[in-house]
C-alpha cells in the first residue's frame, strides 16, 4: 500500500562475482527514492515510502562476462479508491427507490471489488448500510416507510477497503401514497407453446408369444399433448392386456403375454391446440418354435423341426 516500505533480498550466485544491473519497465534504473545495495551474494532493492509512482516491473540482471541470468519483480503500489462519482435517484415506485452512479475517478491503482450503500431518512439522519459488496454500479432499496424522505451514499471498495469518503445522491426520495398506485409493465413471457414433436419413432419389432412386450417413442409438445394408442387404426381401450405409461415425455405400450393375434400395426398419435403428430411400427407376434426331435443313434445327422 502506499506509504509503506518495500525491503526485498534476492540471492544470486557465480564465478567470479557477477556484475547486477537493475532496470524499471525495461530501462536502468535511475530513481534516488529506490535504493540498491549489492553483495557478494544477494542483491537489496529498498524503497523507504512507497507511492503509486513506484508500480512497474523490476528487472534484476546479473552478468559474467557473455553470460547472464535475470529475474523479474511485479511491484503494485495501491491505496484506497476514490468516491463513486453522480450518484443520483433513477425510480421511486411504492416502497422501494432505484439508485444508479459511475466509478470512481481513482480506483487506487487496483480493481474496484464492489460498493456499499446506505441510507437516511430526513428526520433521523441517522446512516443505516442497505448492502455491502455489491458488484454492479446500481441497486434497488427497498422497505422504505411511506411518507418519509431519504437520502442515499454510496462507498468503492479494492483491496486496501472502503473509499475515505462516500458519493452522495444528488436527489433524494420521498415516499408518497401515490406510490402504491404504481404499476410496473407487465412482464411479456415468452411464448413457449409447440405443436407435439416425436423426438424417438417406434421401432418395428418381432417377439415370442406368451412373453410380455413393451414398445416404446419419445415426443415433446407445449402443453403437454393427449396420447392415443391404436393398433390397426383402431384406438386401443380400457384393455388389461395393455398399459400405457407417460414417464416426461417417453412413451411406453406394455402388451401383457401377447398372442399371435396381437401382431400388427401399431401407432402413437400425440396431439395439443398447436397440431399432431403420429408414429407407428409393426408388432410380429411369432410362435413358440417346436422343441428338438428326439436323437436318433442311427442316424448321426438328426434335424430338428424348427
Amino acid at each position: 500500500q502506499v506509504g509503506e516500505k518495500v525491503n526485498l533480498v534476492i540471492p544470486f550466485q557465480g564465478k567470479p562475482r557477477p556484475v547486477v544491473t537493475w532496470y524499471k519497465d525495461g530501462v536502468p534504473l535511475e530513481d534516488n527514492t529506490v535504493g540498491i545495495r549489492n553483495s557478494q551474494v544477494d542483491t537489496i532493492i529498498f524503497i523507504r515510502s512507497a507511492e503509486r509512482c513506484h508500480s512497474g516491473k523490476y528487472t534484476m540482471s546479473v552478468q559474467i562476462e557473455n553470460t547472464s541470468d535475470s529475474a523479474d519483480i511485479h511491484i503494485q503500489v495501491v491505496e484506497k479508491p476514490g468516491p463513486p462519482i453522480a450518484v443520483h435517484v433513477t425510480d421511486i415506485w411504492g416502497f422501494n427507490a432505484a439508485l444508479e452512479w459511475k466509478p470512481p475517478k481513482d480506483d487506487g491503482n487496483c480493481e474496484i471489488i464492489g460498493y456499499t450503500i446506505q441510507k437516511a431518512d430526513k428526520k433521523t439522519k441517522e446512516w443505516f448500510t442497505v448492502y455491502d459488496h455489491n458488484r454492479r454500479p446500481s441497486c434497488t432499496v427497498s422497505d422504505l416507510v411511506m411518507g418519509n424522505e431519504y437520502s442515499f451514499r454510496v462507498f468503492s471498495e479494492n483491496i486496501c477497503g472502503l473509499s475515505d469518503e462516500p458519493g452522495i445522491s444528488k436527489n433524494t426520495a420521498v415516499i408518497t401514497k401515490t406510490g402504491l398506485l404504481y404499476k410496473p409493465p407487465p412482464y411479456k413471457e415468452k411464448d413457449m407453446s409447440s405443436c407435439p414433436k416425436f423426438t424417438a419413432p417406434l421401432v418395428d419389432r418381432s417377439v415370442i408369444a406368451g412373453y410380455s412386450a413393451a414398445i416404446s417413442c419419445a415426443v415433446r409438445g407445449n402443453p403437454k399433448p393427449k396420447i392415443i394408442w391404436m393398433k390397426n387404426r383402431m384406438i386401443i381401450g380400457e384393455d388389461p392386456k395393455f398399459l400405457m405409461q407417460n414417464n416426461q415425455g417417453v412413451l411406453t405400450l406394455k402388451i401383457r403375454k401377447p398372442s399371435l393375434f396381437d401382431g400388427g400395426r401399431y401407432s402413437c398419435r400425440a396431439i395439443n391446440d398447436h397440431g399432431e403428430d403420429e408414429v407407428e411400427c409393426t408388432l410380429e407376434v411369432r410362435g413358440i418354435p417346436n422343441p428338438p426331435a428326439a436323437h436318433d443313434p442311427n442316424n448321426e445327422h438328426s434335424v430338428s423341426g424348427g
